[in-house]
């Protein structure tokens, strides 16, 4: 699908549809115009991009690849701006992506994504509320569709910072394996978006001091306040995944410990066990010489043996702490 929005500066009005509303806008009008590859056959977006906005073959190419990570490219009327949003479906830490392309011009924005961005989507519906203004301009409305996608990802970050305070508080009383589960899908997709949002901070760092006719000052700052909210998203997912990694190991110590105290059972039981076991091993042998066996008293002795011997194990395990 291929939609067109056209901002006629004569007088000041914009439309909304389909290709049909490029006929007559060239590189020099004075007309605005944004159009959006939502889904679109490769073969129709090349062809466009190159004959009707002369873009670079190569940034297509990139543009076009189903893997590719954050950039951004200077041309001599435009930049290439590839950045990584969430899908329409995510709506928690394990996430999935869509990459969009923006070619940025003096009066022309491109838009292209082959999944449903509800950024792209939320910016276009703005417009036609009126809460964007489509006249600022297409370094504006990238601006714009830049920072719905850094909204998206503010909320999903802000809410595992909750779960893992709960989850630290439900490790120290129930710690189980499906908490260290949960804890190490957290640090895998954290170390994911850390890489993703590290590109695109220096991505964004660059475009502000950027000396190209294509941004004017406004829009320096626009993108100036774009990687300040990007930097901190950045920093907030390195102490997250800092967090997440000390919980593991603070689970793999909780694991050890209760381990260690069931050894140290296991082993006090075993040592007060294995003098009894001596004992009642000897006298169970049944040789005719053993004078023992014909005594009064040989068996209360006996029990009265393994009783002291157990008895003062345990007081020596007391003694030492061990118990």
């Amino acid at each position: 699908m291929i939609r067109v929005l056209r901002y006629h500066a004569a007088d000041q009005r914009y439309e909304v549809g389909d290709e049909g509303l490029l006929s007559g806008w060239h590189p020099d009008s004075e007309d605005m115009v944004w159009v959006d590859f939502d889904q679109e056959a490769k073969g129709r977006e090349r062809e466009m991009m190159a004959q009707q906005f002369q873009i670079n073959p190569l940034a297509i190419d990139d543009a076009q690849r189903d893997r590719h990570p954050p950039k951004l490219e200077w041309f001599d009327n435009y930049f290439f701006l590839l950045l990584k949003g969430f899908t329409a479906e995510t709506d928690s830490i394990e996430f999935s992506v869509v990459h969009i392309s923006l070619f940025v011009g003096r009066n022309f924005l491109l838009s292209r994504h082959a999944l449903r961005s509800p950024s792209i989507d939320k910016v276009i519906e703005r417009i036609d509320r009126k809460e964007v203004s489509a006249e600022k301009g297409p370094a504006h409305l990238c601006y714009k569709i830049v920072r719905t996608i850094i909204d998206r990802y503010t909320p999903i970050i802000l809410s595992l910072e909750s779960r893992l305070e709960a989850l630290e508080e439900q490790m120290l009383e129930d710690p189980n394996d499906e908490l260290l589960a949960e804890l190490v899908t957290y640090n895998s997709q954290l170390k994911k978006l850390r890489r993703i949002f590290s590109y695109q901070q220096t991505i964004l760092s660059e475009l502000p001091r950027s000396d190209s006719n294509v941004l004017g000052a406004n829009s320096k700052h626009e993108f100036q306040d774009a990687y300040e909210q990007m930097e901190r998203l950045a920093s907030l997912s390195a102490l997250l995944q800092e967090l997440t990694r000390d919980l593991i190991d603070g689970y793999i110590s909780i694991s050890s410990h209760r381990l260690n105290n069931i050894m140290k059972i296991l082993t006090i039981a075993s040592v007060i066990f294995l003098p009894l076991t001596f004992i009642a091993g000897i006298y169970g042998m049944n040789f005719e010489n053993m004078p023992e066996l014909k005594s009064t008293y040989g068996y209360f002795f006996v029990i009265g043996v393994l009783i002291l011997v157990a008895g003062g194990l345990l007081a020596i395990f007391r003694r030492m702490r061990w118990i």
